[in-house]
């Protein structure tokens, strides 16, 4: 290992030359008294992508793979080279502001017990608003829905300074998080199973029932341009986050009791109407594929539960306040909660 390398920073790429030379720009740019290595996955890139970067940017480290991986794959594959105590995983549609790694360093210093540490994610075009996926923060319901501080469903707040609080989440979104190489380790990485979507807080999920925290660091700030490599709304990304959704929700809870699992299931059929309502098939049957597959897949599910408690050397309650003890589907569409600040 390179001692002097303080932090790896970690971007599965696939396609687009111009977003990954404004990243890893906005890197070199906005990111001083850091030794860091920037770690290029080439997740069997479209383009000529890669090429390109490794004529602008010659110090970047170039990792191949011979399919894509996704992005759990990808991250992994990144940190097996990686020579930093901190692994920082970054989409390769982001833009980093000045000092913000350098914040989020100093934050996951504070204790031994944080594993991560997420800047406050911003709409790269809309600097004004919180970006779908991260928001100033994560947070999952009980029955398995993940939402953030400035984003419920597609319901996306102004951020007016409101949750610039530095808190304990449930999960760091994979778009851009901090997190010790060691502990990254300890619980496997990322399920390379997912695919993509839901990984982040898969892994944050088990970084939480084994004792440590995760953070919101809201004073660094990154920008996300959001769906440059999977659209918003694509069949893929429904599929997607509604069958790892589930897997999370029957594999990392110690305890399912047979009333939550009851009401999951139904709130996957009201899903399936509501996409046939708006007329949207393609988002209907998403979401009877991800059923299916789920039913076809007993045995998948029953190993990945048995392995996920091999992972849990001592077993740490997560509290109500990271894991909410209502149903976010209830608060936001028959209570038309809309903002974070209305759910307590």
């Amino acid at each position: 290992m390179n001692s002097k390398i303080t932090l790896s920073i970690i971007i599965p790429h696939l396609i687009g030359k111009d977003i990954l030379y404004e990243c890893i720009n906005s890197i070199k740019s906005n990111t001083n008294n850091i030794d860091y290595e920037i770690i290029l996955v080439n997740n069997n890139c479209q383009d000529n992508s890669i090429k390109y970067i490794m004529k602008a940017f010659p110090e970047v480290v170039i990792v191949d793979s011979s399919i894509n991986k996704g992005y759990a794959g990808g991250c992994n594959l990144g940190a097996q080279h990686a020579n930093g105590e901190y692994l920082f995983f970054l989409n390769n549609d982001t833009i980093i502001t000045k000092n913000s790694i350098y914040l989020l360093i100093e934050s996951i210093k504070k204790n031994n017990t944080i594993s991560s540490i997420q800047p406050k994610i911003k709409n790269y075009f809309n600097k004004n608003n919180f970006d779908y996926a991260g928001g100033s923060g994560g947070y999952i319901d009980h029955l398995g829905y993940p939402f953030t501080r400035g984003r419920i469903f597609s319901s996306i707040e102004k951020d007016s300074g409101q949750y610039d609080t530095e808190e304990k989440i449930f999960w760091a979104s994979g778009t851009g998080f901090i997190t010790k190489k060691s502990i990254f380790k300890e619980v496997n990485g990322f399920d390379e199973s997912l695919f993509a979507h839901m990984e982040e807080i898969d892994y944050h999920w088990k970084c939480l029932l084994n004792g440590y925290e995760v953070y919101i660091q809201p004073k660094s700030i990154i920008y996300h341009k959001g769906g440059q490599t999977l659209p918003y709304g694509s069949y893929k990304k429904i599929y997607l986050n509604h069958k790892n959704s589930i897997i999370l929700f029957l594999t990392n809870n110690p305890k399912i009791s047979i009333l939550n699992l009851c009401k999951r299931i139904t709130l996957e059929k009201i899903a399936f109407l509501f996409y046939l309502i708006k007329l949207d098939l393609k988002g209907a049957v998403a979401i009877l594929h991800a059923n299916l597959w789920l039913l076809c897949n007993i045995k998948y599910l029953i190993l990945r539960r048995r392995r996920n408690k091999k992972l849990i050397k001592k077993y740490h309650p997560i509290s109500e306040k990271l894991m909410r003890p209502y149903s976010i589907v209830k608060k936001y569409y028959y209570d038309r909660k809309r903002k974070f600040s209305q759910l307590d």
